[in-house]
């Protein structure tokens, strides 16, 4: 069965294995459909987020059914007909969609062909396709079109297809134009939020002034004409007919009576509280081998710590909901169609069937935000309006203070030196929540509001995802680099006071930085340039190739210092079996640290559409510089403070760095994503480039002058 960690991790049942997500989904019929008038549907279950995702997947179908670009349609994933591709998250959707949509089209290709070859007599070692024609010695004997209606496509998929060699492909390897954008540069009504149905109202939720406080009553007044007021338990909503005045009637949260208590801890003791809470946390070994026996000559005792941060995306969440009789439609820009229906069948008590989840796209998101919960918002309230469409969408205030957030961590590193300088043993400890509370994974829904109805589901503490689905929180933990003796532990906090999930890369973000620091440290006391040292304890020569590709770009050999400028660099490979990134940045020390530029080499593997990758290593490396940089969810004791721009700001057009990448070409290779390979890498060379800069190691994100000056002070 599917997991739902990003992807649909199959277990061994017996069955010829299928490439990625085409194992579980197995009839040709779920993936494609032939028209008769030249057209072929594409049907994905993984979902455009504004990563270019449906373009690359309609090149590798193109190029495996040789057909023209322009021929594909893709169909927004649904829970009635998409394949169940679980998750679009983990940077996967080109490897476990890609790969099953290539070998989909590879067999659909032989079936088609086979048939034509077949009822025309011709050889099939003697047809070719010239953009959907099959053609044979003497010209055209059929096609996709004309067998399009023949039911071919019902079958499961061979295991012994065969796509293209990479030498073939003439589509996939090339920057065709997204087929998403001329509708958002044009101003086309192509998200969720701009879906509009006959007959719908407008909602907005009240929301209660502290985390967990608890609706008493709501005083008697007049409402608006044609408002209407909508509670269950401590949900409360407003309906009308107009935006603005359900916009104008949420005011009433002056009239409600709220019970509400202190249940956040203090923000300026927020590593003190993480490492006492972790005495009573859920301990566990990721990894632990012991080579050498060889005392050490010095040991780096280091401990880092990282904030909430917050998703922040540009557009608040929406959902549109409709009830007919006992069965609910509704339009998400959901990351997993499928996991949001589980959850809200769970919620509503009912088969999963009875509810129908269709994908709109939204604005672009970087994990688990408030898709889902304002999904659960929009079905509540239109329940209290059977057959009207209720379209529910968020505030700013509710986006940047009631999404889930990545959870505050600190991680502890000790590394051995021999006498030579080098690495002789790495012992590595982690406290933090979990990074997964995404819906669809738990006996009990994981919705915001599931947890404040009159029967209420408990809120669990989030989950780290195994290992092998990626990892949560120990996530890059492990360093790729060689080590005799390793051990890296984790502690899961089992209490939650701010909910938290998924942000891109996880727990990434701090192993990438913490091992990228200690190993610049002990490339100083090795007396060893920082790429030298990391060369000389690497056995992979992907990973050399682009610490070395990176470094020449800024030249980094005939650096020269600058007073006020420093650079930095750094290396992972995504979650240790992912893209490989390499980032070198420079940084100026002014008011307050700025990211001038940054250089950056990456290797993903084949690569479908080079300018997608190039957009997603690019927005990976910004998202990480405004993480470095500015980011960190503020709270009080009951409630989070930093809801508006002013108070959570993110990194300004202005001060984006200038980004110059370049991809090593490896069309033979599997794909390996590229979303999030570039966030932690940044992070770590930002903050060397502040050591250079500054001569002090940032110990705490984010990068401010407050939190430099502490590294200043507690340096030895």
């Amino acid at each position: 069965m599917s997991h739902g960690f990003g992807a649909a991790l199959p277990a061994e049942d017996g069955r010829p294995r299928l490439p990625g997500s085409l194992h579980l989904n197995r009839r040709l019929s779920q993936w494609l459909e032939f028209h008769a008038d030249g057209r072929v549907t594409l049907k994905p279950g993984k979902v455009e987020l504004g990563q270019g995702i449906l373009t690359a997947l309609s090149q590798i179908a193109a190029e495996e059914l040789d057909i023209g670009f322009g021929r594909i349609r893709v169909q927004s994933a649904a829970t009635p007909d998409s394949p169940n591709e679980a998750v679009t998250s983990g940077s996967l959707s080109v490897q476990d969609s890609g790969s099953a949509i290539r070998h989909a089209c590879a067999a659909a290709r032989a079936i088609f062909l086979s048939v034509a070859a077949q009822r025309s007599g011709v050889p099939l070692e003697a047809l070719r396709v010239e953009d959907g024609a099959f053609l044979g010695p003497a010209g055209e004997v059929g096609s996709y079109w004309v067998l399009a209606d023949s039911g071919l496509l019902e079958t499961e998929a061979s295991p012994e297809a065969r796509p293209k060699p990479p030498e073939a492909r003439r589509i996939a390897g090339t920057s065709v134009p997204r087929i998403d954008l001329p509708d958002k540069v044009f101003g086309a009504a192509r998200y969720v939020h701009d879906l509009r149905l006959p007959g719908m109202l407008h909602a907005r939720v009240v929301r209660p002034p502290a985390r967990r406080a608890v609706l008493q009553s709501v005083a008697e007044g007049p409402l608006p004409e044609g408002v209407q007021l909508v509670r269950d338990g401590s949900f409360l909503a407003v309906l009308a007919e107009a935006e603005w005045q359900a916009e104008a009637a949420a005011r009433i949260a002056s009239r409600a009576l709220w019970a509400a208590e202190d249940t956040l801890p203090e923000e300026a003791t927020l590593a003190a509280w993480l490492r006492e809470a972790g005495g009573r946390g859920e301990h566990s070994l990721v990894l632990e081998r012991a080579d050498s026996a060889a005392p050490p000559a010095q040991t780096i005792r280091r401990s880092f710590h990282r904030p909430y941060i917050a998703h922040a995306s540009i557009a608040p969440s929406c959902a549109v909901a409709r009830w007919e009789g006992e069965a609910v439609e509704v339009w998400s820009h959901s990351q997993g169609p499928y996991n949001l229906r589980a959850d809200l069948a769970k919620t509503l008590r009912c088969a999963p069937e009875q509810v129908v989840v269709r994908h709109g796209e939204g604005a672009g998101c970087y994990g688990h935000n408030g898709a889902d919960d304002v999904a659960l918002d929009a079905v509540l309230a239109a329940r209290a309006v059977p057959g009207r469409p209720v379209r529910l969408l968020w505030s700013r205030a509710e986006e940047l203070g009631w999404s889930p957030f990545s959870s505050a961590m600190l991680v502890d590193v000790e590394a051995d030196l021999d006498a030579a300088g080098n690495l002789l043993g790495w012992r590595s400890d982690i406290i933090s929540n979990g990074h997964s509370s995404r819906p669809g994974r738990a006996p009990e829904p994981t919705l915001l509001a599931a947890s404040m109805l009159a029967e209420p589901f408990p809120v669990k503490p989030s989950i780290n995802p195994p290992l092998v689905g990626g990892g949560g929180a120990q996530r890059n933990a492990i360093p790729v680099y060689r080590l005799p003796n390793l051990h890296v532990g984790l502690t899961r906090l089992l209490e939650m006071p701010i909910r938290t999930s998924a942000l891109r890369g996880l727990g990434a973000l701090i192993n990438v930085w913490s091992i990228e620091s200690v190993m610049d440290e002990a490339a100083a006391l090795a007396g060893a340039d920082p790429l030298d040292y990391r060369l000389r304890h690497l056995d992979d020569p992907r990973a050399a190739e682009v610490l070395k590709r990176a470094a020449a770009m800024a030249g980094w050999a005939g650096r020269v210092k600058r007073e006020g400028f420093g650079m930095g660099l750094a290396f992972a490979r995504y979650k240790n079996s992912g893209a490989y990134a390499a980032v070198v940045a420079e940084v100026e020390a002014a008011e307050r640290v700025f990211c001038r530029r940054l250089w950056i080499a990456g290797d993903v593997g084949e690569v479908v559409n080079p300018d997608g990758v190039l957009n997603q290593f690019e927005g990976g490396a910004i998202h990480g510089a405004s993480v470095a940089l500015l980011e960190q969810v503020r709270f009080d004791r009951q409630r989070i403070t930093s809801d508006a721009w002013e108070t959570y700001p993110i990194l300004r057009f202005s001060e984006a760095p200038a980004v110059q990448i370049e991809l090593i070409a490896r069309p033979e290779a599997p794909f390996l994503g590229a979303g999030e390979a570039t966030m932690g890498p940044t992070i770590a060379a930002i903050a060397a480039g502040i050591q250079d800069a500054l001569g002090a190691r940032p110990r705490a994100l984010p990068f401010t002058p407050e939190n430099i000056a502490a590294a200043m002070e507690a340096a030895p």
